[in-house]
């Protein structure tokens, strides 16, 4: 028999490095019906050591990649494990862990997410579930985004729910299935420019507002294939990287009109992904915070209702959810959805690692 309460952890660190997300999560299901509730929960930055690693793993060779994920997965382990004593937590089912996208070329049949070797259960004494991607992938699949089935469960009341991070994310229900994709860069590239103005990030997009739009710049980057081609479809760091970044370092212009530009394309971007233009759009992730961005979704989807929740659930929704695909896999059951991924099938994704 299955139970039906749940106490776990779930773990998460996002493409735009700013740290590990932590969330002691109670799940509770009765009738099929999931509910869930956030206790302690915290973001643990990373060292600038640890972010310029991260930045440049890219290129790494498969030597420095193996030293690189068992460096990260001790890394990772103090961090768990010092969250869980700081807060006390007993009794934990699980800690559930998505570890940290270095590699995500599922067109080569290809992820990785370093933090998921198994000695991770040693270091934190605890059972672990992670490592949701790389089945999916074997399977056919993009591999990503996994958060749909967590939306379809815990937030099915809204029309489309739309994550803010690293890269923008949609998902909604369509003709009965849950139909999810990338939409483009976000964070990523925000962040970059607000960098090299001495900043972590562009404080409510105050900088971006600021700007003027580079209207050659604003038409390439809508033009890019990526945009054309039909979901399922996923975004990773090379992206921004091979792609992105080189388009907008061609145009001297301010950083002030690079940001404005890029926040007017996430925008249209966003409304040009949404197949119905009105309903309900449910906003989490960091960029829910960025103002200015939020501004001009609302222009570009003006008969669109945009409903950005507490902040516990904007800041650690990803967490929340690959906590939820750690219960659902220790019970066996559809973590990852085809419809979304591309996969042959649903299936059930992850690894279970015992202490």
């Amino acid at each position: 028999m299955f139970k039906h309460h749940y106490n776990v952890l779930g773990v998460m660190s996002g493409t735009s490095l700013d740290g590990v997300d932590l969330a002691h999560i109670n799940f509770f299901e009765k009738n099929g019906k999931w509910s869930f509730q956030i206790h302690e929960n915290k973001t643990i930055s990373y060292s600038e050591l640890w972010i310029d690693r991260l930045k440049e793993a890219v290129d790494f060779s498969d030597l420095d990649l193996k030293k690189l994920n068992e460096d990260y997965t001790i890394l990772l382990a103090e961090i768990i494990s010092n969250f869980i004593k700081t807060n006390k937590i007993e009794n934990l089912d699980a800690v559930c862990s998505h570890g940290h996208t270095i590699l995500h070329q599922p067109q080569n049949g290809f992820t990785l997410q370093i933090g998921n070797l198994p000695r991770i259960a040693q270091l934190i004494n605890q059972k672990v579930v992670c490592d949701f991607r790389v089945q999916d992938v074997n399977l056919g699949g993009q591999g990503a985004p996994l958060v749909p089935i967590g939306d379809q469960i815990l937030f099915s009341e809204y029309d489309y729910c739309l994550n803010l991070g690293g890269f923008s994310n949609v998902s909604f229900n369509e003709n009965g299935n849950r139909i999810a994709f990338d939409i483009s860069a976000v964070n990523t590239v925000l962040n970059f420019y607000a960098n090299k103005l001495g900043l972590d990030y562009d404080d409510k997009g105050k900088i971006s507002r600021s700007g003027n739009v580079s209207n050659d710049l604003f038409s390439e980057l809508n033009e890019l294939d990526f945009y054309k081609k039909s979901y399922p479809k996923s975004l990773g760091f090379e992206f921004v990287k091979t792609i992105i970044l080189p388009i907008i370092e061609k145009y001297s212009i301010t950083i002030e009109d690079k940001l404005r530009t890029f926040t007017e394309h996430i925008a249209i971007q966003i409304a040009l992904a949404l197949p119905k233009k009105s309903g309900s759009l449910f906003i989490t992730g960091g960029g829910a915070y960025n103002d200015f961005l939020i501004e001009k979704i609302q222009f570009f989807l003006p008969e669109m209702k945009i409903v950005i929740p507490d902040t516990k659930t904007i800041e650690f929704k990803e967490a929340l959810i690959f906590a939820l695909l750690g219960v659902l896999k220790l019970r066996n059951e559809i973590n990852v959805l085809s419809s979304v991924t591309g996969a042959k099938h649903n299936h059930s994704s992850g690894e279970i690692y015992n202490y």
